[in-house]
């Protein structure tokens, strides 16, 4: 019986192999000591290649890992040692799209870091669970910028930037009362 195309993770690294922005979809690393180990060897082991302009793939740990560099960025995309490569790199250019869409072409740690909430809902609507929601990259964008600009929605939906903007309009409203 054929199953659906997962995802294990997604990774965002630094040039320095630091979390930027991180999502695991299986157990298969159970504890944060493990999946810090595996992003650091990851990291370690693809650092040297030039994955600047197309997608490469490697097997490692058992698990096919698709990456790509952009600046001081590095975009993994994990699925098990079974998955079709072309599917993970389908996941990976459709984040990495995204991401460009979203920070409007500066990809670079800073950019990324100042927009990281936009950045996790855009893993968000890409993977759920594993499971491969949404690869293009303008579809993605659009609703995470349609989630960005909705400041009437309650606090619980809203970003944490977007949290903060409206706890801001409310004290300047009561100070000025």
């Amino acid at each position: 019986m054929e199953s659906c195309p997962s995802v294990k993770n997604v990774l965002l690294l630094d040039s320095e192999g630091n979390r930027v922005a991180v999502k695991y979809y299986s157990d298969d690393w159970p504890t944060n000591s493990a999946k810090e180990a595996f992003e650091k060897s990851v990291f370690t082991k693809t650092q040297k290649t030039n994955a600047r302009n197309e997608a490469e793939i490697t097997l490692f740990e058992n698990h096919v890992v698709v990456y790509k560099f952009v600046q001081d960025l590095h975009f993994f995309v994990t699925g098990s040692e079974d998955e079709n490569e072309l599917i993970l790199a389908t996941v990976l250019q459709g984040f990495f799209d995204a991401v460009g869409l979203i920070l409007r072409g500066t990809v670079d740690k800073k950019e990324a870091l100042e927009n990281l909430d936009l950045i996790l809902l855009c893993l968000d609507e890409i993977v759920d669970g594993g499971i491969i929601l949404e690869t293009d990259a303008n579809v993605i964008a659009e609703k995470v910028a349609s989630h960005s600009i909705d400041a009437g929605a309650p606090l619980s939906e809203q970003t944490i930037s977007q949290a903060l903007a409206t706890a801001r309009e409310h004290l300047a409203r009561s100070l000025l009362k």
